[in-house]
């Protein structure tokens, strides 16, 4: 990868961005590794996210899936906050498409429970059915048995995997059959928030590559930087 800064501010930077599940902003990134200006840093750590994005993009998620919206908060110009909508459609608000996979473990006393694997985000700004599916269908395995509550975007996933299980929102079946999906979106928001404040439409999928590349790493331990190293100097 062409870059002017040196190979000693890369991996600095890939410590701290896997050295915590939380990860660090560019400005305090910035500060840590003693750079005079915040754009380099801000440009290497979305390449570094970039990466990330590429790798997790060779895999397919399998078995059980849970599907479900999220519409996570991102700035907006001075123009658009003069017109802002409330509510579903808002300017304030990015739609993005959450799946979870999970598989069931039995244990010694033969009680099954649902355990989540890894994961997969992408900003959808459609509300249409053909967008979901396709999206749906390049990340998902045919052989998947997907859950999802009983929206009208999700009307033709059984065209792309083995089954496809809807029911209307309700707490049971939230609780039940999308559980994991709520965690990692209530966990997004709140790793969001907490430490970029506000973020752009425009940079929102590369915050989510990042994320899903550590939540779905989150047993590698002091593995995780290493294998960010390869997935960086293999794009």
């Amino acid at each position: 990868m062409a870059t002017k800064l040196s190979f000693q501010y890369w991996y600095l930077a890939l410590h701290l961005m896997t050295a915590t599940k939380k990860g660090f902003s560019a400005l305090e990134v910035q500060r840590q590794i003693g750079h005079k200006r915040y754009e380099p840093i801000f440009r290497m750590m979305h390449k570094i996210r970039i990466g990330m994005g590429v790798r997790d993009s060779k895999y397919l998620l399998k078995d059980m899936i849970e599907i479900d919206d999220a519409y996570i908060e991102t700035c907006t110009n001075a123009l658009e906050k003069r017109k802002l909508k409330r509510g579903k459609g808002s300017q304030r608000q990015t739609k993005t498409t959450v799946m979870a996979e999970s598989i069931v473990l039995e244990d010694s006393n033969g009680t099954t429970q649902r355990q989540c694997r890894y994961f997969k985000m992408k900003v959808n700004l459609s509300e249409k059915a053909e967008p979901m599916t396709d999206l749906v269908k390049a990340h998902v395995c045919e052989n998947a048995v997907v859950f999802s509550d009983n929206s009208k975007a999700y009307v033709n996933l059984h065209q792309v995997v083995q089954a496809h299980q809807k029911e209307n929102s309700q707490k049971s079946f939230r609780t039940k059959n999308l559980k994991w999906v709520h965690v990692a979106i209530s966990n997004l928001k709140r790793n969001l928030l907490g430490l970029y404040h506000s973020v752009s439409q425009h940079h929102l999928q590369r915050y989510l590559d990042e994320f899903c590349y550590k939540i779905n790493r989150r047993y590698f331990g002091d593995k995780l930087f290493d294998r960010a190293v390869l997935a960086i100097m293999a794009i």
